[in-house]
């Protein structure tokens, strides 16, 4: 900017006003050009009136024109304050007034008016805003679209999960796997895993030669299903194994269930998540009598898997490859004739429910692919297992009903994750749900299957759940988790109607005041009889007048129990699977029974 300088002498205050400049070649460069050199002791004179720009003067003439007095101080400041500039050739009289003046130097040379020019950016700090302004508007619009594309993201990965479930219609089953031990039955697990590819040929050789190192070459297959350590070891199961496999038109899940008899109670948390029974019976000779003889675990199985829900039943029988028998027809007969008349007893309907199949579980032959005929010419025309899998009728399902969880087992990871298989209902992310009997709210954060996770399960499946809200503490197996619309009931006490299978020899009376173990579905509890209701007459399944004091083996009678806690149950008519419970003494099976009645509930 230009500026109106006061300039005084020492020798006279009276000494005319000084303005050093450089003339500028033009208006638009004077910015530039014109710098303002000031003299020693300069000082600004307050009297001085403002600059005043003339746009129509020939040529710039500053203040203090030549036309008055040099001696006179008083015609300078008049001079200046005069809006319009004296004539131009007046300007070269007044830039000489003083011979400092006239000697001093170009003012773009001197150092001191370097420092000059950058003072006007120092002093406006305005253009330094701009940059942090424009940084942070694409920050903030770098932001928006991150965000933008990652809920793109999600809503693109959550609409796959929606399309996947909705694409895969196919049923899901539980097979559960049952029979005496040494059976055969992970053998024909870990060979269903193989045909169906879910086991690679590395694997199957590592197998094969761990089996080898232990002098057990045919235990191979079962490795596949037999995971732990002390059961190769043993070459027995001891938990319920459990693994998947698909076909073209379902979806499996395979429960390998212990046949040993101190396993008994593992058997029946697999079987009470089962849909379809397989009565693995060996074919070899001996195998087959000391399976199906008093005290042996095939007639408590079969049992035990009527009590449980399971309605349809596949016989396979194993080991027909054995030299022993060398899938001879009269051997097979033998077995269908034995097993026939005990399972109709257990309550199978053995022309629709039943159906026996002729395999051998090492080799594979007649489970994928049907034996071939030189082999077995009898089993011609015949289904294989998994065509006979394939082919069963859909089960009735509601999706709609109330939803019912019995908790099988728990752990925590990134939460408390929650397994077990609809029973009623569907569920879906982000569902609200109630943990009975604690009543405690939880919330659905994500849905797991076999597969991986889901958008939603449909009944019948084997889920995973993990639950917001809730403490690992909080949650136990027998545990049922509800809709919180219509929750189910926690009782202590329940009628119940009994059929007695076999009692102990030494409490061979079934009376009130016996105490015994309650198994429904994945509620382990003790409990007692407190009192005997009526004696139910097998033949009309009506109640008999007469009062029951005792009931003995075989017979059918209506009761109530108590038990020592708080148990999720349902009555039978309501949910069939959640309404089935077994009682067992000292290792063996005594009784079982359907829920009839509900005494007291919260």
């Amino acid at each position: 900017e230009i500026g109106l300088f006061s300039c005084a002498r020492r020798q006279s205050r009276a000494a005319p006003l000084v303005r050093i400049m450089a003339e500028p070649d033009s208006w638009e460069d004077e910015a530039d050009e014109i710098v303002v050199q000031p003299k020693p002791k300069m000082s600004l004179n307050p009297n001085a009136t403002s600059f005043s720009f003339n746009p129509k003067a020939s040529a710039f003439v500053p203040g203090g024109s030549a036309q008055g007095p040099a001696a006179s101080p008083v015609p300078a400041p008049a001079a200046a304050a005069t809006p319009t500039p004296p004539p131009a050739e007046s300007a070269s009289a007044a830039a000489s007034p003083t011979p400092a003046a006239a000697s001093a130097p170009p003012p773009a040379e001197p150092a001191p008016a370097k420092p000059a020019a950058p003072a006007p950016p120092k002093a406006e700090p305005k253009p330094a805003p701009p940059p942090e302004t424009h940084t942070a508007a694409v920050e903030k619009v770098t932001k928006q679209v991150s965000e933008a594309a990652l809920t793109q993201e999600e809503k693109a990965e959550e609409a796959a999960v929606l399309e996947e479930d909705l694409e895969d219609s196919r049923e899901h089953l539980n097979i559960v796997f049952i029979g005496h031990v040494d059976a055969g039955k992970s053998t024909i697990g870990g060979q269903i895993l193989f045909l169906a590819g879910m086991v690679d040929d590395r694997t199957i050789q590592k197998y094969e030669r761990e089996a080898k190192d232990k002098n057990r070459e045919s235990w191979y297959m079962a490795y596949i299903m037999d995971t732990n350590e002390e059961e190769r070891a043993k070459g027995k199961t001891v938990e319920v194994g459990r693994a998947t496999f698909e076909t073209e038109k379902k979806r499996y899940t395979v429960l390998d269930a212990p046949g040993h008899k101190n396993y008994v109670p593992n058997m029946i948390a697999g079987a009470a998540q089962a849909d379809i029974g397989v009565l693995v019976i060996a074919a070899r000779q001996g195998e087959f009598e000391t399976g199906f003889e008093r005290g042996g675990q095939t007639r408590e199985h079969a049992q035990l898997a009527k009590t449980l829900g399971v309605s349809k039943l596949v016989v396979v029988v194993n080991k027909m490859d054995d030299p022993s028998v060398n899938w001879s027809k009269e051997r097979f007969d033998e077995i269908v004739v034995k097993l026939t008349p005990f399972l109709r007893q257990c309550g199978y309907n053995t022309k629709n429910d039943v159906t026996f199949i002729p395999i051998s579980g090492l080799h594979g032959d007649n489970m994928k692919d049907r034996v071939s005929p030189e082999k077995c010419p009898w089993c011609e025309g015949t289904p294989s297992f998994f065509e006979f899998l394939d082919n069963l009728q859909p089960q009735d399902r509601d999706p709609a009903a109330p939803f019912r969880m019995p908790v099988i087992d728990k752990y925590r990871d990134m939460g408390v994750i929650a397994m077990g298989k609809i029973e009623s209902g569907s569920i879906k992310r982000g569902d609200p749900l109630l943990l009975m009997p604690n009543k405690c709210s939880v919330k659905v954060a994500n849905v797991f299957r076999d597969s991986g996770e889901v958008n939603r399960a449909r009944p019948g499946e084997n889920i995973r759940l993990r639950l917001t809200g809730v403490e690992e503490e909080e949650v136990s197996s027998g545990f049922v988790l509800c809709s919180p619309q219509n929750p189910i009931r926690a009782v202590t006490e329940f009628d119940a109607q009994l059929a007695v299978l076999e009692l102990l020899e030494h409490k061979s009376i079934f009376t009130a005041g016996y105490k015994c173990v309650l198994h429904v579905h994945t509620v382990v509890e003790e409990c007692e009889v407190i009192k005997l209701l009526a004696q139910i007459d097998p033949k009309t399944k009506q109640k008999m007048k007469k009062t029951v004091m005792f009931v003995k083996s075989g017979n059918l009678v209506l009761c109530r129990l108590k038990v020592t806690g708080s148990i999720c149950i349902e009555r039978f008519s309501d949910y069939p699977q959640l309404g089935r419970f077994t009682l067992r003494d000292e290792g063996k099976t005594i009784a079982i029974g359907k829920v009839m009645k509900l005494k007291d509930g919260m």
